[in-house]
């Protein structure tokens, strides 16, 4: 006996359409018109919309930031989620610099286990590859690919604290052209905007309005080119010359801004 819902409106990534849709345990069985109820236990969604769970693959639970911590983890971030639609989520495991990040990565999965009530993921947050010309720290992120971790992101912000210096980026970029995995990219020039931040606390402007003031689109589309002319020299998956020029353009001219947080591909 499965779950039956009737007369709804199903809505797609192709097509948007009249049908039922049958679940059995956690499958959905099938998705068309006039299934038989049987011994289904029915529900009527004469009305509604019927859409695949969210995938949300940008979080940040239980996670320590600046002498604070956010304000869900994973059981009551993840409940919200599922209240909204959301079943699946992609959360970041922090490697501190220092550290090796196998042990970030365990330490994501013990803040997750036993709270999480939907699907969940990590990206591997890199800001060290160790001492030894990164040896250890790439063949970290082969056995993370290995094991589904399937995306790595890399800072060229937020010096000291997150952001990686051009020669790990280069270097992670090199692993995953070769271990097929993703690397998500937040590209602003963070020396430059450090500089800047600190000339406007000197000035004594700290209102809200100077966070955004103090990160020129400018600094920004410097870093999305830098960035991208690493991984055409590294050979990983990155978004084409044309695109690469049209979006630096935009952001030069301020006609149009992007998520720092993107996938070169």
């Amino acid at each position: 006996m499965g779950l039956l819902i009737q007369n709804g409106t199903v809505v797609t990534a192709e097509a948007t359409f009249a049908a039922d849709v049958l679940i059995e345990g956690t499958t959905v069985k099938e998705v068309r018109s006039d299934i038989d109820a049987g011994t289904h236990t029915v529900v009527d969604a004469t009305g509604m919309l019927l859409l695949p769970g969210g995938i949300d693959a940008h979080t940040h639970l239980d996670m320590p930031f600046g002498g604070t911590t956010s304000s869900d983890d994973f059981e009551t971030g993840t409940r919200a989620a599922a209240i909204g639609g959301t079943t699946t989520i992609v959360d970041f495991a922090i490697q501190a610099k220092g550290t090796k990040m196998r042990d970030a990565l365990d330490t994501w999965w013990k803040k997750a286990e036993g709270r999480a009530c939907i699907d969940y993921g990590l990206h591997m947050i890199v800001t060290d590859l160790g001492s030894d010309a990164g040896k250890a720290g790439l063949a970290d992120m082969d056995d993370m690919v290995r094991e589904g971790v399937a995306s790595f992101k890399l800072f060229m912000a937020y010096p000291n604290v997150l952001m990686a210096d051009d020669a790990t980026i280069f270097k992670a970029l090199q692993q995953t052209a070769k271990n097929g995995a993703l690397i998500c990219m937040h590209a602003e020039n963070g020396s430059v905007i450090d500089v800047i931040v600190q000339q406007a606390l000197a000035e004594g402007k700290t209102a809200p309005i100077y966070h955004a003031l103090t990160r020129p689109t400018a600094a920004e589309a410097e870093a999305v080119q830098r960035s991208i002319a690493m991984a055409e020299i590294a050979g990983a998956r990155r978004m084409s010359r044309s695109r690469m020029r049209s979006m630096c353009l935009r952001l030069r001219c301020g006609r149009r801004r992007i998520r720092r947080s993107c996938g070169m591909d």
